[in-house]
């Protein structure tokens, strides 16, 4: 039975909320409100059956409230709790069919009980329209929802036995005393690399789709089927009188495998699942849940487009990452951007530790191991993870987005091929402005001798990498950059009326016979005949 609280005194709200049990009465408060507005917003969505208010609010009153609501439904229960004893208001609550009309400050028991008379009449007058067309029409829009909530509940542990028999009876016409249950989690494979119709962020129709094939396919099969709170799509097969457990786990296995087929032809792409084993018990279906979510997450270690069944804890020995000296090979790989080299190296981190793996538990070790070793060489450059792997970064958050070897293997090799992208992408960037700083000083220290060794000890690089690095960029060498604009600055100078001497001074020249030599083997003639030209 829903109840909802309405009442401006959010201290006295509070504690009506949370100091009367009303779930051992089996009430539920489904929203509280600070005034008849608010409380007449929320009342769709919640849809309470008794209401417990305060006469006098800011915007509207409870009287109000109250005649907006039976004007609407007037099989809604109120109980009044108002702070004044007011002939008038009492005459009004009369009028409007209220329950109950209690004095502030009433006590719980008072209070509990006043609601729990409004709850019989709700219940009574429940009874009375359980077969009417209007109620059948309310409850088969309503049925869906409710079936969907109720089994994911189930699913989840949160029912107790006698709970599953009471809700389940009007929810789950199939449900029986002697029953065996099953469950199944079916849910779509990571989409292939070639796949070009659907995006991750399809997600959810994709999972839509699912659930309806899985519907359609399993109509006449005695079982009930919801989403799970990660869009997979659970099932609860349940067994038939004539079905022991192993022919009721082999028939289970084999429906699961022919829908899978069916998600496959009707969509293109495939999907998985994982089956639990059989139980008798009720409440723990909870658990069968469990196992279904545990045995489909084998996928990781077997592939996709599987109908995997719950194998219990595995007791095998647990294999162990790569050795330090392939992760030296993969780190230096990286550094000198060789490719063939780092995937190689790749290769065999994949064949020592997660080809090998037998289990969910090591296929997730080793992801955290690969995850952790990634971000390491990432950091280790001064990088920021995000920049360097893009939309990959969501499986460093959370690497149990990683649901297959194939996945995992591509996620391994994008890796490599974004990180070397990104580390030359970098260089690139370093190269220019490193050329361009040599440009600077050239220009700068036109008076100074410049040598490559020089530059380069002032830059902290190699002279020989400065050499190629210029030339690269320039198209010319480091010396013969230096003797042109040093030789046109030269000409410039002249050009402007300066002497000889200190033309060849502004140029880094202390030896003017050797300025002359150089200044005419570059332009054909001395410097004199271009000062007196």
């Amino acid at each position: 039975m829903n109840l909802m609280i309405v009442e401006d005194e959010a201290r006295l709200r509070n504690s009506l909320a949370n100091n009367i049990p009303w779930e051992e009465h089996g009430i539920d408060v489904v929203g509280l409100a600070a005034n008849g507005k608010e409380a007449l917003e929320l009342i769709d969505r919640k849809k309470p059956d008794i209401l417990l208010v305060d006469i006098q609010m800011p915007e509207m009153d409870g009287l109000t409230l109250a005649r907006l609501v039976h004007d609407k439904d007037p099989y809604t229960q109120f109980v009044i709790l108002s702070g004044h004893d007011n002939f008038a208001f009492a005459q009004s609550a009369l009028e409007l069919g209220v329950c109950k009309y209690l004095l502030k400050p009433a006590g719980d028991t008072e209070i509990l009980e006043a609601i729990l008379e409004a709850a019989e009449k709700v219940r009574r007058e429940m009874e009375k329209r359980h077969n009417q067309q209007q109620l059948q029409l309310k409850w088969s829009q309503h049925l869906p929802y409710a079936r969907e909530m109720f089994l994911q509940y189930w699913l989840t542990g949160k029912y107790v036995e006698w709970e599953i028999k009471e809700k389940g009876r009007d929810l789950l016409p199939g449900l029986q005393m002697n029953q065996q249950y099953i469950v199944a989690v079916v849910d779509m494979d990571p989409l292939p690399e070639e796949e070009k119709r659907f995006k991750d962020s399809d997600s959810q129709l994709l999972d839509f789709s699912v659930k309806s094939v899985a519907l359609e396919f399993l109509e006449r099969t005695p079982c009930w089927i919801c989403s799970d709170s990660a869009g997979a799509t659970a099932i609860i097969f349940t067994s038939s009188p004539a079905e022991d457990g192993s022919d009721f786990l082999l028939n289970v296995n084999t429906l699961v495998v022919k829908l899978l087929f069916v998600i496959k032809e009707c969509l293109k792409l495939t999907a998985s699942a994982g089956i639990s084993k059989p139980t008798l018990d009720k409440e723990s279906v909870s658990k069968l849940y469990e196992q279904a979510r545990k045995a489909l997450q084998e996928r990781i270690v077997y592939g996709n487009d599987l109908a995997v069944p719950y194998r219990g804890e595995s007791l095998k020995e647990p294999v162990l990452p790569a050795e330090p000296n392939i992760e030296k090979e993969l780190e230096i790989a990286l550094e000198i951007s060789d490719s063939n080299k780092a995937m190689m190296a790749l290769d065999l981190i994949w064949q020592q530790g997660m080809f090998k793996a037998g289990s969910v538990e090591e296929m997730q070790e080793n992801v955290l191991y690969l995850s952790s070793l990634f971000i390491r060489f990432v950091h280790k450059q001064g990088w920021l993870l995000q920049e360097v792997v893009g939309n990959d970064f969501a499986y460093y958050r959370n690497t149990q987005g990683l649901t297959s070897k194939d996945q995992i293997y591509e996620w391994m090799r994008r890796f490599v091929k974004s990180f070397i992208s990104y580390q030359q992408t970098q260089r690139k960037t370093t190269s220019h402005k490193m050329v361009r700083e040599i440009l600077t000083i050239v220009e700068n220290e036109m008076d100074q001798e410049l040598t490559l060794h020089t530059v380069a000890d002032r830059l902290f690089v190699n002279s020989s990498y400065l050499s190629r690095l210029f030339k690269q960029e320039t198209g010319k060498s480091f010396s013969a950059h230096v003797l042109e604009r040093k030789m046109e600055s030269a000409k410039g100078y002249l050009l402007e009326g300066a002497k000889v001497y200190d033309a060849a001074r502004m140029v880094g020249y202390r030896d003017v016979s050797y300025f002359t030599r150089v200044f005419r083997k570059y332009w054909g003639v001395t410097p004199g005949e271009v000062k007196g030209g």
